[in-house]
């Protein structure tokens, strides 16, 4: 893929955002599939719905699928959901049972991946069922998420996580012991990335949600970066006499944290639950937003709920307002606000870090 018209530039004063193209072209999202998506940590699911040996759920990282199961001895796997035979998904959806068996021939595999019979195949030569087994990738669990990552020599999760983990159990989330409490699901019409990048900053705040600008001291609204995240600290102002507020507190001590972890996957953080959400590509102009709420105890709100669902409506209107003027011929890039858009550029250079065709292979480590 030609990358020949962008540098990036690590000075954030002088640096220029990544072409329009790179939101437009198909074959970025191609590039990105293979060397972003299946080179990183994707969240693919809950936890608690592989809790119990031999339950299942299917999932797929832009396209590809993927089998969680938890085997008899308790240790969960990521499996390839494609029989080895004649490629037919192994399973949809989630469920239980003592074995996997492929819906198109009855080819049956053990919970640990390995082929255990095949119907009707004597006098097959140079065949030897022992050495047909399923696909593995690595897998792992961090408080309610199932992680994936397709590459064989990542690192583990929680190199990546960074400081992530401590921070959030200093302020008192409890993240081991979060309830699941909804899930609403949105369809952008937007690249990916736009959303991404709106998320990023603060810088659209006061022109874009009122009722966010409320509830946080946006003079005080910061982006620190990691080497593959960003976190945003918010503090929420203390109520002033009888203004409509989500949040009521007297003071100002305390903070909405904001975490963003490369490429796709965001932790909402508030004094009372936590929220994410899982951006997926579903082509070059349309993307999933999987909003999940957790409460630290009982159920969320509806009145929270309600109140995420204003701001999200908000940045769908922005965000396709952004993805359709990338397509104009008379923009290509633009400059960064130093201020307010170095989380912005962090991802920026992440993606031309990932996309470089220089990029070995063994530097798959996220």
């Amino acid at each position: 893929m030609d990358l020949s018209d962008y540098t990036f530039n690590p000075d954030l004063s002088r640096a220029s955002t990544i072409p329009a193209r790179w939101y437009t072209d198909p074959a970025f999202l191609e590039a990105e599939r293979r060397d972003v998506f299946g080179c990183t940590w994707q969240c693919v699911g809950r936890a608690d719905s592989v809790a119990i040996p031999g339950s299942y759920f299917a999932c797929e990282i832009t396209g590809e699928p993927i089998l969680i199961v938890r085997a008899k001895d308790g240790r969960l796997r990521a499996f390839s959901n494609v029989c080895r035979h004649r490629g037919s998904l192994l399973a949809e959806g989630a469920g239980q049972a003592p074995v996997l068996r492929c819906p198109y021939h009855a080819w049956t595999y053990s919970l640990e991946g390995s082929l255990l019979g095949q119907p009707e195949f004597e006098g097959v030569q140079d065949w030897d069922r022992s050495k047909i087994c399923l696909p593995q990738f690595q897998v792992e669990t961090w408080g309610p998420f199932v992680f994936v990552n397709l590459c064989p020599k990542a690192s583990p999760l929680l190199e990546v996580l960074g400081a992530i983990p401590a921070e959030i159990a200093q302020i008192g989330c409890p993240f081991d012991r979060l309830r699941f409490s909804y899930r609403r699901d949105y369809v952008v019409a937007c690249n990916w990335k736009v959303y991404i990048d709106n998320y990023l900053e603060g810088y659209h705040l006061p022109a874009a949600h009122p009722g966010l600008m409320r509830e946080l001291d946006y003079s005080q609204y910061r982006v620190e970066t990691f080497r593959y995240y960003s976190k945003h600290i918010a503090p929420i102002r203390a109520a002033a006499g009888s203004e409509a507020r989500c949040y009521d507190f007297t003071d100002s001590s305390q903070n909405a944290l904001y975490y963003w972890i490369f490429p796709n996957f965001m932790l909402n953080i508030y004094p009372d639950n936590l929220s994410s959400n899982i951006i997926l590509p579903l082509g070059p102009d349309r993307t999933l937003t999987i909003f999940e709420w957790f409460a630290y105890s009982g159920e969320v709100a509806q009145a929270t709920i309600d109140f995420s669902n204003e701001i999200q409506q908000e940045d769908v209107k922005i965000c396709e307002l952004a993805q359709r003027g990338l397509q104009s011929r008379n923009y290509n890039q633009g400059r960064f606000s130093v201020k307010r858009e170095n989380g912005v550029h962090h991802f920026h250079g992440l993606l031309y870090e990932f996309l470089s065709p220089e990029r070995s292979p063994a530097e798959d480590n996220s």
